[in-house]
């Protein structure tokens, strides 16, 4: 009851109260963020995601392998799932979550629980008696769960996506939040009546990858990846990243915007996709998508059937599609950094603006009042922003500006008062440029 009456009474609580308005706005005050920047990166951190990373304040390294996601660097993370997730729901994505646990005897179906099938597999001994293992993929547990909302032709198509937190045992976690042991995925899985309509809707999410990936600032540098399709089909489809700290080699054709992953380099495969030898370069990649057709294989595996116009029963058509969130995240802090530090881009960065008060003299007062003004203006309008309001000297507020990468660094000072302009400037290329308020808005 004491719960349900606390419950109760914060829901009242509206963000226009004063107490309500005063935690909602230290949030974006840089004075009351808990994470702090640092001068260097942990002795153990090889990886120049994760040291530029956890030295801005995004993330805290737990173990090899395992991160901490800090205020700032959750925001980024929930920024790149929001444009994924309008994606995914403009294709008629439907968004669940799945459990983190897995039954053994499911993925003894598929004959992918044995360790030598499997090599990433985490597991671990009820309390109660048997074995249970740790979410590294989901195809098979979401099959199994479709068995009860699949019967009649009319039922399908269904797509169903979630964001999941994997884990897989890698023996070498040396890539930061690129290749983790602990990651956030977004794996959506399609259940169609044919192969046609399979296709049809396997298309559309290429065209929605590609989509994605131009608002997250890579599209001119991600392409689509013909790579190894298994026991399956011919080929899989990868999303490849260009990328010096990537693992994988792949050959690019730009002229076609088509790359073929090192694995399946071969004449034949040349000749299939009609590209020419001497029209690629070799270039390193980061995979940060793939998507799989597995046809009817898992399906009579799993026993998923539905019955069709004539009352006949027929397997059900399956398909994969991984998107790697946090892997996502590391690219783009490799691909973007410069020797300051992080450069977001603007559609995924935790705030449009930093903020930076520079008060001093007689004047500082009135720059004082001026920055707070610029704040809950910016604040009023919907625009993010984080403020350093700290009391520290210029250069440490604007190497901690440049490290944490935010798109855009307003400067109050002296002039600011002095013209009633504003300092911007721009942190990808460090012009700079006077603004008035009104402009910013």
């Amino acid at each position: 009851m004491w719960g349900f009456c606390l419950c109760m009474q914060v829901s009242r609580v509206s963000l226009f109260d004063p107490l309500a308005q005063h935690v909602y706005n230290g949030l974006m005050r840089q004075s009351t963020l808990f994470s702090k920047t640092r001068k260097e990166a942990p002795k153990d951190e090889v990886s120049r995601n994760a040291q530029l990373l956890i030295r801005a304040g995004y993330i805290h390294k737990e173990m090899a392998g395992a991160y901490v996601y800090l205020p700032l660097g959750l925001t980024v993370l929930e920024n790149i799932k929001r444009i994924v997730r309008e994606e995914m729901n403009a294709i008629g994505g439907q968004e669940l979550l799945m459990t983190t646990l897995q039954r053994k005897e499911l993925w003894e179906k598929t004959d992918r629980w044995d360790d030598e099938k499997v090599d990433v597999w985490f597991k671990s001994q009820l309390a109660a008696g048997g074995e249970v293992g740790f979410g590294w993929s989901h195809e098979e547990p979401i099959s199994d769960m479709m068995r009860s909302y699949i019967a009649s032709y009319r039922d399908l198509p269904i797509y169903g996506y979630q964001f999941q937190t994997k884990l897989r045992n890698e023996l070498r976690a040396k890539s930061g939040i690129m290749r983790g042991r602990e990651f956030v995925m977004k794996d959506m899985y399609s259940y169609a009546r044919t192969t046609e309509e399979h296709e049809t809707f396997y298309n559309s999410v290429i065209a929605a990858y590609l989509r994605a990936y131009d608002r997250l600032g890579v599209g001119d540098r991600t392409f689509l990846t013909f790579s190894s399709g298994g026991a399956f089909t011919e080929f899989s489809h990868e999303f490849q990243t260009i990328t010096d700290a990537g693992e994988d080699v792949v050959y690019l054709d730009r002229a076609k915007k088509l790359a073929i992953n090192k694995e399946v380099f071969t004449e034949a495969v040349l000749a299939k996709l009609g590209v020419n030898k001497s029209d690629v370069e070799e270039v390193k990649a980061a995979e940060v998508g793939n998507i799989f057709s597995f046809g009817d294989v898992k399906s009579k595996q799993l026993d998923v059937y539905y019955r069709d116009e004539k009352g006949e029963q027929q397997p059900v058509i399956l398909g994969s599609y991984g998107f790697g969130v946090s892997r996502m995240m590391g690219v783009i802090a490799e691909v973007f950094a410069d020797e300051k530090g992080l450069v977001w881009p603007e559609s995924i960065a935790p705030h449009k603006y930093h903020l930076v008060s520079l008060p001093g003299g007689d004047d500082a007062a009135k720059i004082t009042a001026l920055a707070d003004t610029v704040y809950e203006t910016l604040r009023a309008k919907g625009v993010t922003v984080l403020y350093d309001d700290r009391d520290l000297r210029a250069g440490e507020k604007f190497a901690d500006s440049d490290l944490m990468g935010m798109p855009y660094r307003i400067v109050v000072g002296k002039k600011s008062v002095a013209d009633g302009v504003l300092e911007v400037v721009n942190r990808k290329d460090g012009t700079v440029a006077l603004k008035k308020l009104e402009e910013l808005t």
